[in-house]
């Protein structure tokens, strides 16, 4: 598919308007993210909550006519950044509610990211969560994931830095889109 923005030469200014005017979508259904959103607030980093049909974060262009944009440019269809707060949460993804899971990624075309919080791949390998989910299990889980549907796995050992990350992820493919 083409966007409109590869119809135009945008200049070095303009390019740099462009990425600026970055609204980043959270899912309505997204929970307990409000440490990603003060984050946003904070940073003074434009932000929308509205329903995405895949993932909890996504972003997209305001209309712009002084850069022929007519309309809003919407990137959820092209990449989406699903969160998870714990792997406490994950594993009920991975176990009770995996054909949901695993349907949501694969008919997702676009670039995926799955962000897990408070953990790091040392936390599974020594089971340290609250659920019974076998740590070998679980592992080749998120591996069978990843080379399936093309899932970049991403541990956040403090997600303080969540906010950050989700805006520099998205801020950083669009930047390879334009320039």
């Amino acid at each position: 598919m083409i966007l409109i923005l590869d119809l135009y030469k945008y200049t070095d200014k303009e390019k740099d308007q462009l990425i600026k005017s970055i609204v980043i979508l959270t899912d309505s259904r997204e929970r307990k993210s409000t440490h990603i959103l003060s984050w946003f607030d904070k940073k003074k980093i434009s932000h929308e909550v509205k329903a995405l049909s895949n993932g909890d974060y996504s972003f997209y262009i305001p209309s712009n006519e002084q850069l022929n944009i007519d309309r809003p440019l919407y990137f959820d269809k092209k990449i989406m950044i699903e969160r998870k707060a714990s792997l406490d949460e994950l594993s009920g993804n991975l176990t009770q509610n995996r054909d949901r899971f695993e349907k949501e990624m694969s008919i997702y075309q676009g670039k995926k990211y799955l962000l897990i919080e408070n953990s790091s791949y040392a936390d599974i390998v020594n089971q340290n969560y609250k659920t019974k989910f076998n740590p070998k299990s679980y592992l080749g889980s998120l591996h069978s994931f990843n080379q399936k549907y093309n899932l970049e796995i991403i541990f956040m050992p403090d997600n303080q830095y969540s906010g950050l990350w989700i805006y520099e992820t998205l801020v950083h493919y669009f930047t390879n889109i334009i320039r």
